[in-house]
């Protein structure tokens, strides 16, 4: 779990601490909406959550530019499995688990399998570009500062104070795994191999 930037990042952001909130209440609100929300079965020890093939929400349509400014959306890659990580360049546990994501990026290179980041709360989009190349990371991430990607996904599926979140898209756009925190290379590769597993159709 991690917390919000510290504060030299906020002294030169532009009211963080305000996006941060209204982002917190969004979700929390939409968390509690009932039947509308994303169902995941936590596994037992871990901060892992799936959702059960014929219970699946559908991901939503998750847009924009990236850190490079070229176009890149979620919808692209139907067809395929999609992880996709939700990081900001002042969150520790995100700077741990950044190289065990490229590790899996480059595993699964030409088995169906793609990668998409969303950087948020980030500011400055210079500190998300260092970050991403500190880190080594190949794959593209969305430039959503102020956290509207986020607020797109169904009630229940994001918890806004913890950072890193992986959620993995099967081949049909649906919501199938969750991870909540940073993990491990094991604990990503073991998300993924089940849900690129199944059959498509």
């Amino acid at each position: 779990m991690d917390v919000d930037p510290p504060p030299r990042r906020r002294r030169t952001a532009a009211a963080p601490a305000a996006l941060a909130a209204a982002l917190t209440a969004a979700l929390l609100a939409g968390c509690s909406s009932g039947g509308d929300g994303a169902v995941f079965v936590t596994e037992k020890g871990t901060s892992i959550g799936r959702a059960a093939a014929d219970g699946r929400r559908d991901a939503p349509e998750v847009t924009g530019q990236t850190l490079e400014g070229g176009p890149a959306a979620l919808a692209d890659h139907r067809g395929k499995v999609v992880v996709v990580n939700i990081w900001g360049s002042w969150c520790g546990p995100c700077r741990t688990e950044a190289p065990a994501l490229e590790r899996l990026r480059q595993h699964y290179q030409g088995q169906d399998v793609e990668f998409l980041g969303i950087n948020t709360r980030d500011q400055d989009i210079a500190n998300a570009r260092r970050f991403q190349q500190e880190q080594g990371l190949t794959y593209p991430s969305l430039f959503d500062p102020a956290g509207t990607q986020l607020l797109r996904f169904p009630a229940g599926t994001l918890d806004a104070g913890s950072l890193p979140t992986t959620l993995v898209v099967d081949r049909r756009g649906r919501l199938a795994a969750r991870a909540l925190g940073g993990q491990s290379y094991d604990a990503l590769e073991s998300m993924v191999e089940p849900v690129l597993a199944e059959k498509s159709g």
